[in-house]
């Protein structure tokens, strides 16, 4: 492996972890999948954004909560 590895200007462990996750992608060995790891990266993504979305939703109805008169639309005059 060593010498592959020095042949192809990598190192001697990114050959091993290549070889370790070939053998769980073809399910010889436990472990997430690199599709699994792609869906896991991608839904990450989604709830960090839902989340994002959720402060600023949360953020506008506290900016709101009762300063709006419904029936004028605007904020009271003081």
């Amino acid at each position: 492996m060593a010498a592959y590895a020095t042949e192809l200007g990598i190192s001697g462990q990114s050959i091993y972890k290549w070889r370790w996750q070939a053998r769980i992608d073809a399910g010889l060995e436990a472990g997430v999948t690199t599709a699994g790891h792609v869906e896991l990266v991608a839904l990450g993504k989604m709830v960090r954004e839902l989340e994002t979305e959720l402060a600023i939703h949360r953020r506008a109805t506290e900016l709101l909560k009762g300063d709006v008169d419904p029936e004028g639309g605007s904020r009271p005059s003081r």
